[in-house]
């Protein structure tokens, strides 16, 4: 399909996300996107931080301010950093726009309608000490399935559980610590995931693209037999529990759950999007306005995987509307942090703003890139990060175009060479640069991340290879017409390098780009190799770049260990 809708699992607004967060979600789907858009579909890639519920609530307090300026604050600070990494979005949103409170209230009033939410009395959590009922995930306890301490309230961690606070074993405040806990009565509602069971196990099925991961996820929901949830919490700040404008008798003080309304956003920030930029949201979202003919991919963290193959499609499903649902989710595991989990609240790990302070954006693309915690978790390691940057990046990539550029500058005064007739070296390479890039095209559209990476590396080194077997340096001796064939065909691959590494690597490649005078954004090459290593023409001025990547010394990694701690 020509229209493509991406999505990424929605950060959190309570501060700047980890290195986890953006190799299990946001770099994979940037990655997709800048593949799709080089290849001439028409994509959108919206994303949002997600704003609601008590811990932008207790952020905000522990910040001092008030929880509108603590998230406008937070959402700047957050869009700047993903923008230091070279992310894309065309929109990047806020849960707590005006367009996701009425889309919000709006599936709450049709579910109720089509009687797929009801009202109930619930014995919630109360916390004596703290003066509030507390919600899920403020409840901490042993797991009542597999036993594991410090799962929340809403869910266990250990075994992917989704829970009810009531039944945690010696549950504990999260907020105070406290254990002066006891269970009240308060009005709730209810979204009736059981009555859509066999709907949703049914709109699983159909979803054959759904990866290995993601559909266990799923299947184990919907195996174990989907429980009716609260769709809404006694607090201040969120979606107002309202509809046509008029707040639900009885709900005034409470608002929607932040799980109900976060998935909406992804509606919403294309609400926005096309509000602030002029353009139809619908003919992306709504299959009777045209959206059937789009292809919708998201990107998320193997936690987040159940809330979207159950909770949202609950929502989508019971409104009987002719909502736009997922094609293919792509799950992926976690990026672990030597052997424990990086953590937002516990500081642990390293996280997006302090990674730009020692390497540029392009380092860590392609290690977390090359490293991907696609089919399993992954540990993160200085060791590998030093081998991605060194070996693939500096010794393979960075090496080949610094080399023949400084030579074309050193021989042929810094402008692509004339003359020579391509030789049985050139026509070998033109049929593995053809299958290499076949590789390489099939794995990007599979969003194959780790086998990407390893295709795309295999094709940087075809050009150290083509240059250690054709050795301009001896041929410019004897034969300065071989040696011109040989240097234009490299000053090629350069251009070429540039346009395919632009989706993992977009900084260096851009630098490649204007190295080689071609232009920006790059357009993916195409079958005909041949013609891809002749589109530099004879006569262009080119130039090297300045070092396109440094190398991680010894005192970097001991300097960076001692500041965020390794294996030790």
């Amino acid at each position: 399909m020509s229209r493509i809708l991406i999505t990424s699992a929605l950060p959190y607004i309570n501060g700047i996300k980890h290195l986890g967060n953006l190799a299990g979600s946001m770099l994979p789907a940037d990655v997709y996107a800048r593949f799709q858009r080089s290849r001439g579909r028409e994509v959108l890639f919206v994303c949002a931080t997600d704003e609601h519920g008590t811990p932008a609530e207790l952020a905000a307090a522990a910040a001092g301010q008030d929880v509108v300026t603590y998230c406008r604050e937070q959402h700047d600070l957050q869009r700047t950093v993903a923008e230091g990494f070279g992310l894309s979005w065309d929109w990047f949103g806020r849960s707590s726009s005006p367009q996701n409170a009425r889309l919000t209230q709006h599936f709450a009033g049709v579910l109720e309608d089509n009687g797929y939410i009801e009202e109930r009395t619930d014995r919630l959590v109360y916390s004596i000490d703290d003066a509030r009922f507390l919600p899920d995930r403020y409840i901490e306890g042993t797991c009542p399935i597999c036993g594991s301490p410090g799962a929340r309230g809403d869910q266990c961690d250990s075994c992917n559980s989704l829970l009810d606070p009531i039944d945690l074993i010696d549950p504990v405040s999260v907020i105070s610590r406290s254990r002066n806990l006891e269970v009240r009565e308060t009005r709730h509602l209810y979204l009736l995931q059981s009555r859509l069971q066999e709907q949703i196990r049914a709109w699983v099925d159909s979803r054959p693209e759904f990866p290995a991961l993601a559909r266990s996820i799923a299947n184990k929901h919907l195996d174990e037999g989907l429980i009716d949830r609260g769709i809404t919490r006694d607090l201040v700040w969120g979606v107002p529990v309202a509809r046509d404008g008029k707040p639900r008798a009885g709900f005034e003080n409470k608002v929607f759950y932040v799980w109900f309304d976060a998935p909406i956003e992804y509606v919403a920030a294309t609400e926005e999007w096309a509000d602030a930029l002029g353009g139809d949201w619908r003919r992306w979202w709504r299959t009777d306005a045209g959206a059937d003919d789009v292809r919708y991919v998201e990107f998320m963290g193997k936690d987040n995987v159940a809330f979207h193959t159950v909770s949202f499609p609950a929502t989508i499903l019971g409104s009987g509307e002719p909502w736009k649902t997922v094609d293919l989710l792509k799950a992926f595991n976690w990026l672990n942090w030597y052997g424990g989990k990086f953590s937002t609240s516990q500081q642990r790990g390293v996280f997006m703003d302090t990674a730009l302070e020692i390497l540029p954006p392009d380092a860590w693309r392609w290690y977390l890139t090359a490293n991907s915690p696609e089919h399993s978790d992954s540990a993160f390691t200085w060791e590998q990060l030093t081998a991605a940057v060194n070996r693939d990046l500096a010794d393979v990539l960075g090496n080949f175009v610094n080399r023949i550029l400084k030579f074309n500058e050193t021989r042929f005064g810094g402008v692509v060479p004339e003359g020579g007739e391509t030789g049985p070296l050139e026509v070998a390479l033109q049929a593995q640069v053809a299958a290499r890039i076949g590789d390489l095209t099939d794995q990007f559209e599979a969003i194959e991340v780790r086998k990407s990476a390893q295709a795309l590396r295999a094709l940087w080194v075809l050009g150290n290879e083509y240059l250690q077997e054709a050795a301009p340096w001896t041929a410019i001796k004897t034969d300065p017409a071989r040696a011109a064939v040989i240097v234009r065909t490299a000053i090629n691959l350069v251009g070429l390098y540039a346009r395919v590494s632009a989706p993992v690597i977009p900084f260096a490649a851009e630098a490649m780009a204007a190295a080689v005078g071609e232009a920006w954004p790059p357009v993916w090459p195409t079958a005909d190799s041949p013609a891809e290593l002749a589109r530099i023409p004879a006569g262009r001025a080119v130039a090297a770049p300045p070092v396109l990547f440094r190398k991680i010394e010894e005192a970097d990694v001991a300097a960076w260990t001692a500041r965020f701690g390794g294996a030790a």
